[in-house]
């Protein structure tokens, strides 16, 4: 417990300085777009110069960029992300309505692609060499490399136009008035098929590694010596083989979990799930800079959220893991 503590600790202080990267070069890079949020609400309702003189006075955008990004540095010490151009609301609250339908839709195609994949390797890599382990091999590097859009455009033809099986996007039926287990269940169908497109593609990645962890680790010593002692095939598979090639597939899931957010963006679009994905769209289709950064400083913190997580499962899976970091 000790050295997990220390773990977090030491990345709990790494994170402050990723942060701050984080919200000063997303901050440059979006001043050095061209427009802002003034030129583009002018050229979707029009305005003449007083009108573009007083929005830009009323959003800040008159003041130097040195001038705005200490103003916001200083609101994000009070944990204000300001007030969206867009909504006309606290970024805060904005977020907070579309963060679970993001979370939502991560943690199912998480689940489904680390599980899944994890099971189908463990399949595929009990026999090396054999005709499944060459199958699920190249379907799952076939799977791999097919886009995120392509398949989940796919679905919707499939599943949700010629069969109607499934709803075509958004995250339940509008205006339904359902409560309880009647919403759950209609919010789960509305997933399916999201769910499937963004957890495929990463499927293929666990299971790949999974199968390649489990080739490696047959020539081990310890699975030769379980083998010598006569236990049988199955248990050699689940308790020894299996196990140590789980470990990296942990780690993966912190790696993942950055490309995982960023493909929600494109699976959310394409199945109009009111997400991060979709808002941060809507944000940079407004030139809402604000609005844009309170995305993206969240999604670092959920990306270091689950990093976090990760380390310190792998640190109680593994002792070895964060011991010389205790010791110093």
């Amino acid at each position: 417990m000790t050295r997990a503590l220390i773990l977090l600790r030491r990345r709990l202080v790494g994170s402050v300085f990723v942060l701050l990267i984080v919200v000063v070069g997303t901050f440059l890079l979006l001043e050095a777009a061209p427009g802002d949020a003034v030129d583009a609400y002018i050229v979707s309702t029009g305005g003449d110069a007083g009108m573009i003189e007083l929005l830009r006075h009323r959003w800040g955008l008159d003041q130097s960029e040195l001038t705005r990004l200490a103003n916001y540095s200083w609101a994000l010490l009070h944990l204000d992300l300001g007030q969206s151009v867009t909504f006309s609301r606290p970024i805060r609250d904005v977020i907070l309505e579309r963060l679970p339908n993001t979370l939502l839709l991560m943690v199912s195609a998480t689940a489904l692609s680390f599980g899944l994949g994890s099971a189908l390797g463990i399949y595929a890599g009990a026999r090396p060499g054999s005709f499944r382990d060459r199958f699920l091999s190249i379907g799952s590097l076939a799977l791999y490399a097919v886009p995120g859009f392509w398949l989940g455009l796919v679905l919707i033809v499939v599943f949700a136009v010629d069969l109607r099986w499934l709803p075509i996007g958004g995250i339940e039926t509008l205006a339904s008035d359902k409560t309880g287990l009647d919403r759950a269940a209609d919010i789960a169908i509305h997933l399916v098929l999201p769910v499937s497109a963004l957890g495929f593609i990463y499927l293929a990645l666990y299971l790949r590694m999974m199968r390649a962890g489990m080739a490696e680790v047959w020539r081990l010593d310890f699975v030769l010596a379980a083998r010598a002692r006569g236990l049988s095939r199955r248990r050699i598979v689940l308790a020894h083989v299996a196990r140590n090639a789980l470990l990296p597939l942990v780690t993966m899931l912190g790696l993942q979990s950055a490309q995982m957010l960023g493909g929600s963006v494109v699976i959310e679009s394409v199945f109009s799930v009111p997400g991060l994905g979709r808002l941060a769209q809507e944000a940079v289709a407004a030139r809402d800079t604000p609005l844009l950064l309170g995305i993206i400083l969240t999604s670092a913190v959920l990306v270091i959220v689950i990093n976090l997580l990760v380390d310190i499962t792998y640190a109680f899976l593994d002792p070895r893991v964060g011991a010389g970091e205790a010791g110093a």
